[in-house]
């Protein structure tokens, strides 16, 4: 029963979260040509494992939006293919969760919103 009243939750909840998501996607920071495509290129070696409407994967979303990331994402909610990835490589179904892999090929799973931010902010702000 419980389970039940949380499903037509998300359901009533998922347009207003979508709709949001949208509206409040900060404009993006401009870097020059070079150093943007330099951005690009490290941000092919991560990928964001996410749920639509999880508002912490939002919120990570936005973070990525603001500081100009073209970051994969991947849909672990409705890809089974995603899904099953996250939790063979990160070792559970949890979202958002950034997969990074290093020059070497060594893969990093970082849990957790606001430990995903730190790290993309630590990574890609620019120098003031």
């Amino acid at each position: 029963m419980i389970k039940m009243f949380f499903r037509a939750l998300r359901l009533i909840l998922m347009p207003f979260m979508l709709l949001w998501a949208k509206l409040a996607t900060p404009k993006g920071i401009l870097r020059p040509t070079e150093v943007q495509q330099q951005t690009d290129l490290e941000c092919k070696k991560l990928a964001l494992y996410h749920f639509k409407t999880c508002p912490f994967c939002i919120k990570v979303r936005h973070e990525m939006a603001r500081l100009s990331l073209q970051i994969a994402l991947r849909d672990a909610q409705h890809d089974p293919e995603h899904r099953a990835g996250l939790l063979h490589g990160g070792g559970k179904i949890q979202t958002p969760c950034l997969q990074v892999t290093d020059q070497l090929g060594n893969v990093q799973w970082i849990y957790e919103s606001k430990d995903i931010i730190k790290y993309l902010q630590q990574r890609f702000s620019p120098a003031v």
